[in-house]
């Protein structure tokens, strides 16, 4: 049993579960710029679909979220800007508050061959870390209102004796791969199974639409 942080320390808790939560996500962007290879199959490619670029608001879900950081710079200067399958890529994103609750966007646009691979890989890197335990596995999940579907899960990470829980969500077009993942200061350890994926996932197609922009904009 995990004991709620006391009040005057939630803005403390909250700084460092907005540093773990961004530092997985970012190796989860790093990871879908650098891997390739082996394909997943019927994969879109980079002729097709609008082209997009991923921007950083000052609020998401209408305001559920609030902007603490823009961390756009410090991730484009840590991830590579062209892999085998992501090509002239930038990279976007913040780390959010709502609450007691730190989520964090981060995303890559640019040119991407096959949207699926680089999903896949944005998961990859995500999870793959020895020190996070996939509790929920990926599966895809329609936002409620319609749209097309994200791959959203939980893992568990472990940090100086600490286990939080983070549910992550990812999409990807042939020019954006976007993650957000989020955690709870109040309840960091929270039981996995017990993440209501689909309300999540509805909250991760209202930030799509409201971060994803047209390039040309």
């Amino acid at each position: 049993m995990v004991a709620q942080p006391p009040q005057s320390n939630t803005g403390k808790v909250l700084g460092i579960v907005g540093a773990v939560v961004g530092v997985l996500v970012l190796g989860g962007v790093a990871s879908a710029v650098v891997l390739g290879g082996g394909g997943s199959g019927g994969g879109s490619k980079q002729s097709a679909g609008p082209k997009y670029k991923i921007t950083v608001p000052q609020s998401l879900v209408g305001g559920k979220y609030s902007l603490a950081k823009d961390i756009s710079s410090m991730a484009d200067g840590q991830v590579p800007h062209d892999g085998v399958n992501a090509h002239g890529m930038r990279s976007a994103g913040g780390q959010y508050t709502g609450g007691t609750t730190s989520l964090v966007m981060m995303g890559i646009y640019g040119t991407i061959d096959d949207p699926q691979e680089g999903v896949n890989h944005m998961i990859h890197g995500l999870t793959s870390s020895p020190d996070v335990d996939v509790v929920v596995s990926d599966k895809k999940f329609t936002p409620s209102g319609g749209g097309d579907p994200l791959s959203c899960g939980v893992e568990v990470k472990s940090t100086a004796g600490q286990k939080i829980t983070l549910p992550f969500c990812v999409w990807g077009t042939s020019s954006t791969t976007v993650s957000v993942a989020e955690t709870d200061a109040a309840d960091l350890g929270k039981d996995p199974r017990s993440i209501d994926l689909q309300a999540l996932a509805d909250d991760a197609s209202k930030i799509r639409a409201e971060v994803q922009v047209p390039a040309g904009g």
